[in-house]
């Protein structure tokens, strides 16, 4: 599976901009896409994901604000990002998997294949 991630740029807070990433090769194994950030000096964090085209996690930073979704057909999944702040700025990177619930919560599964798109970087101004 390769993931091709795009979109990013350069956004002043307040405003918005949408990720997408297509997602190419065997799908068969794979029941999540989802996306994950990182700013300088910070671990890579989870920023969405979406298993199975209805059933949406968020990072608790960005909930309310983000929107993640998933077009099956086309194997891509996007990421509507409004009210952006400065905090939001980082490599957006997408991912692709399999998914299992662990007590109330979706996540990408431990020990699970997985598979990275190179990212794509946003910036937040002033």
């Amino acid at each position: 599976v390769q993931l091709q991630a795009s979109g990013g740029g350069l956004v002043q807070a307040g405003g918005s901009l949408t990720l997408s990433c297509a997602a190419s090769g065997n799908m068969f194994s794979i029941n999540v896409m989802g996306w994950y950030r990182q700013a300088p000096g910070n671990q890579r964090e989870l920023v969405a994901l979406i298993v199975s085209d209805r059933i949406t996690e968020y990072g608790d930073s960005v909930r309310g604000r983000f929107t993640i979704s998933r077009d099956k057909a086309k194997n891509a999944v996007y990421l509507q990002m409004n009210s952006l702040k400065h905090e939001d700025a980082g490599v957006y990177y997408c991912k692709a998997g399999w998914a299992a619930a662990y007590g109330s919560r979706w996540q990408f599964a431990k020990n699970g294949k997985e598979y990275w798109g190179k990212g794509t970087q946003v910036t937040v101004s002033s």
